[in-house]
């Protein structure tokens, strides 16, 4: 596993900054709904939008809808349920079709979850998530669900930190990325991308194709970052930094 170093203070100069939120920019919680966002990361985006002329966008396995509960009304771009609906700046909101059988898993999930104790079933307007953080032994159970709610439906199975998801195939945050740089804001930019996820390395793979980089957070892993950062503590420290190297 290659050693990566911090970014430079330096990387947003010229450059169009995708953020993923959960473990990105807000530690990981045990249900979706006990996160919040501070005074402090919601001046540092209003700063970071400002330093790099809009170029800003959060790109997120969370609905759209609840990443914009979580901002107010945002002024930057936002893709939620990893890639699969876009709200654009101005208020336009494109969404995938949300199929049927959704709510048949939904069904299915909260009776699991209701036999386990511990799980969390998320209910997204594209897919449903099983969150075990709180019952880690129930992992098995949860994904071999997940997997034949999935293969049955038709639909994509989606793994990430200690959930399982089954959600509309067809996109992903490296879909994401290349959609929000086409936009006349973004053309032309670096793409940075910040996430630390699995499900983010597709946004990592497609900001390295597009000549920019990705910033892995957290443990050391197999990943086409080309940097990392320890934490959310330190990234939040790291991108107050960098928007001051912007003022320069």
């Amino acid at each position: 596993m290659t050693h990566l170093p911090p970014p430079p203070a330096d990387l947003l100069r010229d450059a169009a900054l995708f953020l993923d939120f959960d473990g990105t920019l807000v530690e990981l919680a045990e249900h979706p709904e006990a996160v919040a966002v501070d005074a402090r990361l919601a001046a540092l985006i209003d700063r970071l939008s400002d330093r790099l002329d809009g170029r800003v966008a959060i790109i997120s396995g969370r609905p759209v809808s609840g990443i914009r509960a979580l901002f107010g009304d945002p002024h930057f771009a936002v893709s939620g349920s990893h890639g699969l609906e876009v709200l654009w700046p101005d208020g336009t909101h494109t969404r995938a079709e949300r199929p049927a059988a959704l709510d048949r898993i939904v069904v299915a999930m909260k009776a699991f979850a209701t036999a386990t104790r511990g799980v969390l079933v998320e209910e997204k307007p594209l897919g449903a998530a099983l969150h075990y953080r709180a019952v880690p032994e129930a992992e098995a159970q949860a994904h071999d669900l997940a997997r034949q709610l999935a293969a049955d439906a038709g639909l994509h199975l989606q793994t990430g930190k200690m959930m399982v998801e089954v959600r509309v195939p067809g996109a992903d945050k490296g879909t994401a990325l290349r959609t929000l740089m086409q936009s006349p804001a973004m053309a032309g930019a670096r793409p940075v991308f910040l996430g630390d996820d699995d499900t983010d390395e597709p946004a990592m793979v497609a900001a390295r194709a597009l000549g920019g980089a990705g910033v892995l957070i957290g443990a050391a892993r197999e990943t086409a970052a080309a940097y990392r950062l320890d934490s959310v503590a330190s990234t939040l420290h790291w991108l107050e930094a960098a928007t001051e190297s912007l003022a320069a």
